[in-house]
């Protein structure tokens, strides 16, 4: 696929299923992540990376969290909660693990975790794959990131779903020029 359409043609899925990324796409798709703007080659990206059972467990963790922010939620809530994990075949955890430099700052570190969350979703679109991008309250939530062995000071910059495309989403088309200034 020509990257130019890989980028404009790109849409978030409205449902995915099987078959997700096998190992060797899997590993493509890591590599164009890795391949992400990295000022000072810092590396700051972490992937977590989740099918199977994994899932089940993210799950679990997803429901956690929300009866933290929730104790009165009702048990549906929760089942409800515990299902999104299983909405692909894949879920990767794209997290900035960001490095004290007095030349790369914070925010640069955490935007290039989101190039590298970006490069993943065009990767697996040229690969034949859907994915769309989540994060929601429990990318905040401390004692959710340590369960899914991250450290509290990490930023989860998003969950990435991948699997095949079920039903597709709503292509869009953005008009530009409105949100263009020349100098």
């Amino acid at each position: 696929m020509d990257a130019i359409e890989a980028l404009i043609g790109r849409v978030s899925p409205a449902g995915l299923g099987p078959p997700g990324p096998g190992d060797e796409e899997l590993r493509k798709i890591l590599e164009a992540a890795a391949a992400a703007p990295d000022h000072g080659r810092l590396q700051p990206w972490r992937f977590i990376v989740m099918a199977g059972e994994a899932r089940e467990r993210l799950g679990e963790i997803l429901a956690q969290s929300l009866q933290r922010r929730e104790p009165d939620s009702p048990p549906a809530r929760l089942e409800a909660e515990k299902r999104k994990a299983l909405r692909s075949p894949l879920v990767i955890l794209v997290a900035a693990a960001v490095k004290e430099n007095p030349n790369v700052p914070e925010v640069e570190q955490i935007v290039s975790a989101g190039a590298a969350a970006q490069n993943i979703l065009l990767a697996a679109h040229a690969l034949g794959f859907g994915g769309f991008w989540r994060t929601g309250a429990v990318a905040y939530d401390g004692e959710a990131k340590r369960a899914l062995g991250l450290e509290e000071s990490d930023r989860v910059v998003g969950f990435l779903y991948l699997g095949s495309v079920v039903l597709a989403g709503r292509p869009r088309r953005v008009e530009i020029d409105p949100l263009v200034r020349r100098w």
